[in-house]
């Protein structure tokens, strides 16, 4: 497989990170979104991005035209069945994720790579809905996407050797990630572990052990975290972080996976971290910290 044309389903901040990243890379990508207002929204998200490198002279104003030249919006599942590979990375919904797999099973040929940029779910599970469930693998790409060099790698069930192979070869040759492998777990190995380390955070927050800044610089500075546990969880999305515990609790049974109750609260009030401007800290339209 070439892979020179890309489909990603989905316009939120892991989506529009995957899109750009991989435009960067001289790929050519098809945008997926459920309306025009959300692809414009998603688009402009990702000119606002480029923006900011563009200021700290990261790229040139031509780089910037190049990139975004060869992202294609588009609001139609048909226009799909052109692509080399489709990566889906919508909101953590089991049901949701296995209607758009069902539907790229109609228009992509079977020779495609459908894969899921879930970082909880079954990959086994979303397979089930697609008569080919040798071509359906998890990538697993990290927030922030651009500057994250890791990809996981989850097999389901009945991922092919070559799915996996060339899904490898995609990550490690084309987007120059390190990739491993994982066999399919709830949270596989990245959310698990970081989920649980925000959990504590926030059980540390909701006890009056520490500041949300406090807990967050205790991190960041002293063991060189780039952002604290609850900025993470802003970033990553307060109902992102909640859906996730609550699948590997709900998955392991384990008490330690329980979402915290601040969190709940949090995510009942719609306070969702950055992509609502506030969570336990607040934040412009750009993203930046207030």
């Amino acid at each position: 497989m070439l892979f020179k044309k890309i489909g990603v389903i989905g316009g939120g901040t892991m989506g529009q990170g995957i899109a750009e990243m991989l435009a960067a890379k001289g790929i050519e990508v098809l945008l997926v979104e459920k309306s025009v207002e959300k692809l414009n929204y998603s688009y402009q998200m990702i000119e606002t991005s480029l923006d900011k490198q563009l200021e700290k002279w990261g790229i040139t104003q031509a780089e910037k035209k190049l990139i975004l030249s060869r992202i294609q919006k588009v609001v139609h599942f048909a226009e799909l069945g052109s692509c080399d590979m489709v990566i889906e990375t919508i909101s953590e919904d089991i049901e949701a994720k296995k209607l758009i797999f069902s539907q790229l099973d109609q228009v992509c040929p079977n020779n495609i790579i459908l894969a899921s940029n879930t970082s909880t779910l079954s990959l086994t599970e979303l397979a089930s809905t697609t008569m080919y469930p040798e071509r359906v693998i998890g990538m697993h790409f990290i927030y922030p996407v651009g500057k994250v060099d890791l990809v996981e790698i989850i097999r389901g069930l009945k991922t092919s050797d070559i799915t996996f192979l060339e899904t490898k070869r995609f990550v490690e040759e084309i987007v120059n990630k390190k990739g491993i492998m994982i066999y399919e777990s709830p949270g596989f190995v990245s959310s698990r572990l970081i989920c649980l380390l925000i959990n504590e955070a926030l059980h540390i927050l909701q006890e009056g052990v520490a500041s949300a800044e406090d807990i967050d610089d205790a991190m960041r500075i002293g063991y060189q975290f780039q952002n604290g546990p609850l900025e993470m969880a802003d970033r990553f999305g307060l109902d992102s972080v909640l859906a996730a515990l609550e699948r590997m609790f709900r998955e392991f049974g384990e008490l330690k996976y329980r979402p915290s109750t601040i969190l709940k609260k949090m995510v009942r009030a719609g306070h969702l971290g950055v992509k609502t401007g506030e969570g336990f800290f607040k934040y412009d339209k750009d993203g930046d910290r207030v």
